[in-house]
């Protein structure tokens, strides 16, 4: 990676002179625009620590809730984080790089367990250059952006590839970080320029687990193309007098000619019917590499594998671990389930090169397919000998970048993609015909589904479809003409929600932003993992919420209003310390611009020192936004806090509250008229401000005093400081302002109880539970001819052979990720499904599933590991599969609160599998 020069960059920063905040966040926002406008691969990016970064954006005033995640979320009693407003120091990335000894050059690397917008945020070099000509500090973190796998997708390569070379004159050991998508010509000259080595006489050998695998050849090949994994070992000596470079195995390109019979033999042990590495099918995937220190076939490892199938001993078949290569335990956890799986087993032991569809365009030329079978066959027979999945990684990285590099990922996710990427390689479909799906009509259901299966079945048929295939029934009816929509869809898994039945109680105190009452708190209850949805609608339906009104709901701190709550909330992420309000208003007025009001009073006299206190207040404003407007929305809003003051002429009745006598409230209308008669009229040109207010900005810093005749900048919030004098005090009653409760008190709460379990059957009811479609998934109703929030039913129609359950832990929202360790009871025998499928053909086999594999995830999200739980269906006997350790497990023990994807077989399945159904000959 070749660096800006540091020269250039200085004499920019020459060139920064102090900005105001307003003028910083201007220009970084520009940058940004314009950086993404002209996104491509050598682009160079700078690592900036998230700490700093949020202090930065809290001094312009950017939003930083989406870089709050729950592992990070603001500690508002922390001492790292600025005062509002503060300018931060210089650039602190301390915090996110680690010292190592044995590198080479001074490049500093990143801790390996950072997320980024939650430990550190990339920005483009022009905005790098604009904030270290302001503010200095570092270290200097450059990352560039590379393009990866087939489809070329941009990303920056935060996490070089670092490999551990070893030299063998002395042994010593030197990390080297280098891009994926330098070549092994570029990795042999900078190991010649570090060890001081002519180029000619190095020879650097694949050295993963610390055996010589393969001489890496001096090709263009890159090093990720070359299946070098992070962290491992490359080994280094020099090649003895008159070793045949290797550079007379290379066309004029540079690049290694292949080696291989152009027609290797056939027989019942190759893997895919034995095509050849020229077809592009291989374990090494076209690797420029030979074996040893003399040339040879670049095959040796597939038949290795030949040799291994028919030496393994038969005790040990489906025993092999998988190696993590670097948080890898996603992928081996989904791999280990898979490839347990029978049919599966069945078929890709066998001969299946006949069903590899190099031209399916939404296929991988049948790579992935290949790919898989031959990890399979060594999976099942290197006995106990666990295998490194380097090939089929550096497969899946090249399809499937979203997978590529060394975090932490999904493993569901990843099943998703090989089942659907093995189907497309085996497609037994060649051409695949267009056909126009006809209208419900009212038809019969087993006449429509039929239809929409051969269908189905006439545009894909694969081993994946013959066994993972089933077919749900869904149904759509428009609210307003009750037209029906009915289709048959099909589906390869099934993504259970968990019903919890955990709830937590919420203390919210509701202020009227019109002024017409008394703020109130409300104690609701909702689900502890739901949403602001839930939150909106349990508070709405205690406050007695018209239907007329809405409800604009923020997070207070500090006597100012901290940020507002919004749709992609998640409960979770609103801690029980913190306090919560909501301003009540009309719909009509929630279209109009806010007014939002501090509150301050003079602390000293003498220094002319002020502090915030009481709760922020919300209104609206109706007329012009000026000086007067602000000053009558200000009285509206404060009219049920106005004291009583009485005369002896006067016995008129009033509420008495905490010992302060209240008006009754009016009207809006009445109000607006009482209070303008108060101060003059509102058509008084010579009326002062009841009020002395000042206008201030985001973050709350600059306080420009407002007059009668200020002129205002419209903006959809207006922010505002009421100074309280002994005037404001003796006219309204400011205890209602004052001490907010919380959340949730602690203290308070009962012991805890038993860990929560629901059933497998509880989450299947609620996947197929009617419900509305949300605002953001409108369906067109052909009948209204317009977008209408339709209600939506799932009915199982046809199940398949092997069905998997996809338990839905994870959830995510702008502001937070959660998991639910729900305990999940699960049948093991006998998971009978007959009520739920509503298909009467008797031709749709057996309803009763056995389970034989689990996916497991332990821990948070962002980290934690998947391992397997897998039973070998002859023994019967349950495996742990913990990455490349193996070791027995009783039944008793396979039910954890960690299961997130559960593999189930039809009991007394009798169709064959791996056969064409021959529907899509009609077509």
């Amino acid at each position: 990676m070749t660096i800006p020069d540091s020269g250039s960059m200085m004499d920019n920063e020459s060139l920064c002179l102090p900005c105001t905040p307003e003028e910083e966040a201007r220009i970084v926002k520009q940058l940004t625009e314009k950086d993404e406008s002209c996104l491509k691969e050598g682009n160079f990016y700078y690592v900036v620590s998230t700490r700093w970064f949020k202090k930065w954006q809290k001094y312009v005033g950017e939003e930083i809730g989406e870089y709050e995640m729950e592992d990070v979320s603001i500690d508002k009693q922390s001492s790292t984080l600025t005062k509002a407003g503060e300018r931060p120091g210089p650039i602190d990335n301390t915090d996110i790089v680690k010292n190592e000894e044995g590198r080479d050059g001074g490049d500093l690397q990143l801790h390996r367990t950072l997320t980024e917008q939650v430990d550190y945020v990339l920005v483009p070099q022009l905005v790098w250059e604009k904030l270290h000509g302001w503010y200095k500090g570092g270290p200097v973190l450059p990352r560039q952006m590379i393009s990866l796998g087939i489809q070329k997708t941009l990303s920056v390569e935060v996490y070089p590839l670092a490999l551990k070379l070893i030299d063998s004159r002395d042994k010593s050991e030197t990390i080297i970080h280098i891009s994926k998508k330098a070549s092994l010509k570029k990795l042999y000259e900078h190991v010649s320029t570090l060890k001081r080595v002519d180029l000619e006489k190095i020879r650097l050998w694949d050295y993963f687990n610390d055996c010589k695998q393969t001489v890496l050849a001096k090709s263009n090949q890159t090093l990720g193309e070359s299946n070098l994994q992070m962290d491992q070992s490359i080994f280094l000596d020099l090649q003895p007098d008159g070793f045949v470079s290797s550079r007379s195995n290379m066309d004029s390109t540079g690049n290694q000619l292949a080696l291989v019979s152009m027609e290797p033999p056939r027989s019942s042990h190759t893997i895919a019917g034995g095509p050849s590495l020229s077809n592009s099918y291989g374990p090494d995937y076209g690797s420029s590499l030979y074996q040893g220190s003399t040339f040879g076939s670049v095959s040796t490892d597939m038949e290795d594998a030949r040799d291994s199938v028919r030496s393994a001993p038969q005790r040990d078949r489906g025993l092999a671990g998988l190696q993590n290569l670097g948080n890898t335990c996603f992928m081996n956890s989904a791999l280990q389930c898979l490839v347990h799986t029978p049919p599966f087993v069945d078929y890709f032991l066998q001969d299946y090169s006949d069903e590899i569809n190099k031209q399916n365009p939404l296929g991988m030329h049948g790579e992935l397919a290949v790919a898989f079978g031959e990890l399979l066959r060594k999976l099942w027979s290197s006995g106990r000998t666990a295998v490194a999945p380097r090939a089929f990684k550096g497969k899946l990285a090249r399809f499937a970048p979203q997978f590529s590099g060394y975090n932490q990922h999904d493993s569901q996710e990843l099943l998703a993609f090989l089942l659907d990427g093995l189907h497309e390689d085996l497609n037994r479909v060649k051409q695949k015909p267009y056909i126009e799906t006809k209208d419900y009509d009212g038809r019969p259901d087993e006449e429509v589904a039929s239809e929409f299966w051969r269908y189905h079945k006439a545009r894909n048929d694969s081993i994946v479809v013959d066994v993972c295939q089933g077919q749900y029934k869904s149904t759509l009816v428009c609210p307003v003409c009750s037209k029906i929509s009915i289709t048959f869809d099909p589906f390869m898994y099934l993504s259970l929600p968990l019903p919890s039945t955990t709830t937590r109680s919420m203390t919210i105190t509701v202020f009227c932003a019109d002024g017409s009452s008394l703020p109130m708190p409300f104690t609701v209850n909702v689900s502890k993992y739901g949403y602001y949805k839930d939150l909106f609608q349990a508070l709405g339906t205690a406050c007695c919420l018209e239907s007329d009104e809405t409800l604009i709901i923020a997070e207070v701190y500090e006597h100012k209003i901290y940020r507002y709550l919004d749709n992609g909330e998640s409960l979770p992420s609103i801690k029980d310390d913190e306090c919560i309000v909501a301003y009540r208003l009309s719909k009509k007025h929630a279209e109009l611009p806010m007014l939002e009001i501090c509150h301050r009073y003079l602390e000293n006299v003498k220094l002319g020192e002020r502090k915030r206190f009481l709760t922020p207040l919300v209104t609206y404003l109706e007329d012009a936004i000026n000086g007067t407007s602000i000053d009558l929305a200000v009285a509206r809003v404060l009219g049920p806090l106005k004291r009583k003051t009485f005369s002896s002429s006067n016995k008129s009745e009033g509420i008495k509250v905490n010992g302060s006598v209240l008006e009754e409230s009016t009207s809006d209308c009445q109000m607006d008229t009482a209070i303008a008669d108060e101060f003059g009229g509102k058509d008084s040109e010579e009326a002062e401000l009841s009020f002395r207010l000042c206008i201030t900005d985001d973050r709350g810093m600059s306080c420009k005093p407002i007059s009668k005749d200020s002129v205002i900048k419209p903006s959809k919030i207006v922010k505002v400081i009421l100074d309280w004098t002994d005037k404001e005090h003796e006219s309204y009653d400011a205890s209602y302002l004052k001490d907010l409760p919380m959340v949730h008190k602690p203290g308070l709460t009962v012991k805890k109880t038993k860990q929560e379990s629901i059933s497998l059957f509880s989450c299947l009811d609620a996947f197929l539970k009617e419900e509305p479609l949300g605002p953001e998934d409108m369906w067109y109703c052909p009948g209204c001819k317009e977008h209408r929030q339709a209600t939506k039913k799932l009915d199982l129609w046809k199940l398949p052979d092997i069905i998997v359950f996809h338990l839905k832990r994870f959830s995510y929202s702008r502001f937070l990720k959660n998991k639910l360790d729900t305990f999940v009871n699960f049948p093991i025998h006998n998971l009978d499904l007959s009520k739920y499928v509503k298909s009467k053909d008797p031709s749709g086999g057996s309803s009763v599933y056995e389970l034989y594999a689990i996916s497991n995830h332990y821990g948070g999200l962002g980290g934690g590991h998947y391992s397997a739980y897998a039973k070998l269906v002859e023994e019967d006997r349950w495996y742990h599969f913990d990455d490349a350790h193996v070791t027995p497990v009783s039944e008793g023990d396979i039910r954890t609160s960690a299961a997130y994807l559960l593999f189930y077989q039809r009991v007394n399945t009798s169709k064959p599998t791996g056969e064409s159904s021959g529907v899509h000959e009609d077509f």
